[in-house]
């Protein structure tokens, strides 16, 4: 029942994201997207111990929100650690890697260096999504959207679920 509602939630947020938009900052919107992804992704070491970590390169608003939102608060058996990166070299090991469009020129690089590492890579520029982040967000009718690279997913050894599949643009 629960995961209906966080679905449910999640659906109606994505699909009215021209009015979220209009209602929040852009960088808030942004947090919570990639917060809900962490829900909807099974990683290889799920129900290990320790912590979650969600690292941002770039954006120092959706690296705060993200902090003061969701860092230290509980996944199932693990702790939410919010990291920021600077720069590709200075990446370290994490789950989720947010690139902010600002940076996406370094996208090459962070990609490279987290690859084969179970780290869900999400990007915000045309055509990251084709190039191997694993989520890319994209405006289409002035509304959020986001493409889902199942390759790229697949590469990485996450296990995205159907709900999240089903409301993505698959590529």
């Amino acid at each position: 029942m629960i995961k209906k509602i966080q679905i449910l939630a999640l659906a109606s947020f994505l699909a009215c994201g021209s009015a979220v938009a209009q209602d929040r900052p852009m960088h808030e919107v942004y947090s919570m997207m990639v917060f809900n992804f962490t829900r909807y992704v099974q990683w290889p070491d799920q129900a290990a111990s320790g912590e979650f970590v969600i690292g941002v390169v770039g954006s120092n608003e959706i690296y705060k929100t993200l902090t003061d939102w969701y860092g230290g608060k509980p996944r199932g058996s693990k702790t939410y650690v919010i990291k920021k990166f600077n720069s590709a070299s200075e990446i370290t090991d994490c789950h989720v890697l947010y690139i902010d469009k600002n940076k996406s020129g370094e996208f090459d690089a962070a990609n490279a260096k987290v690859k084969g590492k179970g780290t869900l890579v999400i990007t915000d520029k045309n055509g990251l999504g084709e190039k191997g982040s694993g989520i890319n967000f994209k405006t289409v009718d002035n509304k959020l959207k986001f493409e889902l690279n199942q390759k790229a997913i697949e590469a990485s050894n996450l296990k995205v679920s159907g709900s999240l599949s089903s409301m993505a643009i698959l590529i």
